[in-house]
């Protein structure tokens, strides 16, 4: 399909997070060249099988125009997520933006849980254990790296 619109009105900066495991927010910006009136409207796909379904919780700025959503319940698929916002002005046809994301590399990890310090001062050491974040995505164990800082007082 051809996508016609006035140039610069596509939002710019477009960008997703992932973060407390079943959270998603994405945000943007107005194209430089939209309209004052300009309202954009987000819609995503997180699958081929799935409906295009629009944002149901809009981030809203001071002119009440949407300038991200907040996604509840997100699951990470192996596939990549598709996201579209298309905008509407009286004036003027606003160009589409889209873009697939990989929603596992935008993924913020929670940090480790159920942090224990035993130490022993006869032997002279300490024994630190966790449990591995919780993770939204399917490949648990492939990503964590741990690094520890020890400051003594």
């Amino acid at each position: 399909p051809v996508f016609a619109g006035m140039n610069g009105s596509a939002i710019e900066n477009f960008s997703c997070v992932v973060y407390n495991i079943f959270l998603m927010n994405c945000t943007w910006q107005a194209g430089r060249q939209a309209p004052a009136d300009t309202q954009y409207f987000l819609y995503w796909q997180n699958s081929r099988d799935e409906e295009k379904m629009e944002c149901e919780l809009y981030i809203k700025d001071k002119t009440f125009r949407n300038m991200g959503c907040v996604f509840q319940n997100v699951s990470i698929g192996t596939e990549k997520a598709y996201f579209l916002v298309n905008g509407s002005s009286k004036d003027s046809l606003i160009l589409i933006y889209d873009e697939y994301i990989d929603l596992y590399k935008i993924e913020k990890l929670m940090p480790p849980s159920n942090i224990t310090v035993n130490c022993n001062e006869i032997k002279n050491d300490c024994i630190i254990q966790w449990q591995r974040p919780q993770i939204n995505h399917s490949n648990k164990d492939k990503c964590f790296k741990y690094e520890i800082n020890v400051k003594y007082k």
